[in-house]
């Protein structure tokens, strides 16, 4: 018989593991805040002694789940842990199908392109192509910043259920849920859903405007956005609704060899 996956209350106390409940609870915690943090900070933040802290950063810092900020002593998380995600078989699926597609699309256009999920109510680039324009606007894998702010987390989230939608947000602190289900948001999630994309300035960089469109799964739920970030240039065209079929083209093809939900 295999062993209980929850033991009882009574037997939990046999399953402890201080030193990794210790070790989980700083990478939580820098996830939380979002920003670096001394040892100290951590140790005050986690109710905890210095010295133990100091014993489970040290082993984190090793393993390279943590590094140190530049000029501080201010320590925060590595892309260790996104790396791990993207391992995962959701993670390798998902970028497995779409990259390809990405990549092709870039050959087509030229234009740079990101694949961008939500991950703890932030938006995560998990994969980029660089097109062959002489300028392009590109962001490292691992990039994030909170989703109602992104072009991209907006589409996302315009294509979900209710019940999906919250979920997704379910780590955002309560103005963000406030602002979620406030009557302007909910009619920029109704137009998404209208016009199929979305096409607006970039909220992050100035003279860009981004072009997204979902990568829905069989259930119509978005698991995904490939967005392209269009540098306006002096004396360049650029033709945003050519590059929207184009993008369009690989979504959609992309959608058909999605299993998920």
């Amino acid at each position: 018989m295999s062993e209980p996956i929850d033991p009882p209350a009574e037997d939990r106390t046999a399953y402890a593991a201080p030193a990794l409940e210790k070790g989980l609870d700083i990478l939580e915690l820098l996830a939380e805040v979002g920003e670096p943090m001394s040892t100290r900070a951590i140790a005050e933040s986690l109710k905890r002694s210095k010295s133990e802290i100091f014993r489970m950063v040290f082993v984190l810092q090793q393993r390279g789940y943590l590094e140190r900020e530049p000029g501080s002593d201010r320590l925060g998380l590595s892309r260790r842990l996104f790396d791990l995600g993207i391992r995962t078989p959701g993670g390798k699926q998902l970028t497995g199908v779409v990259l390809p597609l990405m990549e092709r699309f870039s050959e087509e256009t030229g234009q740079a392109a990101h694949l961008v999920v939500i991950s703890r109510a932030q938006t995560v680039v998990l994969a980029t192509t660089a097109g062959h324009l002489d300028a392009s606007v590109i962001v490292r894998p691992g990039y994030g910043r909170p989703a109602l702010e992104a072009n991209s987390g907006l589409l996302i989230l315009a294509f979900q259920s209710q019940a999906r939608r919250l979920a997704l947000m379910r780590h955002a602190d309560a103005a963000t849920q406030d602002l979620l289900a406030a009557p302007e948001t909910l009619q920029i999630f109704a137009q998404i859903r209208e016009d199929g994309h979305r096409i607006a300035p970039s909220r992050d960089i100035l003279a860009v405007t981004d072009i997204a469109c979902p990568v829905l799964g069989r259930a119509g739920h978005a698991e995904a956005a490939i967005l392209v970030p269009c540098l306006r240039r002096h004396g360049v065209a650029t033709d945003e609704r050519a590059i929207l079929a184009a993008l369009k083209a690989r979504a959609q093809e992309a959608a058909l060899h999605l299993p998920y939900g």
